[in-house]
């Protein structure tokens, strides 16, 4: 369905938001406490880092991944970016769709 695809993208957004947000606040960390912090399978896990890796956001150490220069103004950015995330949204359910089928 069309919305669906929209709707796991927003599921994964989420989850890598959870993710930046847990080592953010206790870099550095490894995949299995963030998998068990976050109560996150640990392949999601693996998989949200290797995504915020590269976007920039995070950088691995041997300790454990780590925030890097660009996570703060990223942040700084982050409620505007759900702010039209929101009116897009909004957006979509202001178009008024028939909810029957003319006959042919």
């Amino acid at each position: 369905m069309l919305a669906e695809k929209v709707t796991s993208e927003l599921d994964m957004l989420k989850r890598h938001l959870i993710i930046l947000k847990c080592v953010v606040e206790n870099e550095p960390i490894g995949i299995l406490k963030l998998a068990e912090e976050t109560k996150i399978p640990s392949h999601k896990v693996r998989y949200s880092l290797r995504v915020l890796e590269q976007e920039g956001l995070i950088a691995a150490s041997a300790p454990g991944a780590i925030t890097t220069s660009a996570t703060g103004p990223f942040l700084e950015r982050l409620d505007e970016m759900i702010d039209e995330i929101v009116k897009t949204t909004l957006e979509l359910k202001r178009i008024e769709m028939p909810r029957k089928r003319k006959e042919v």
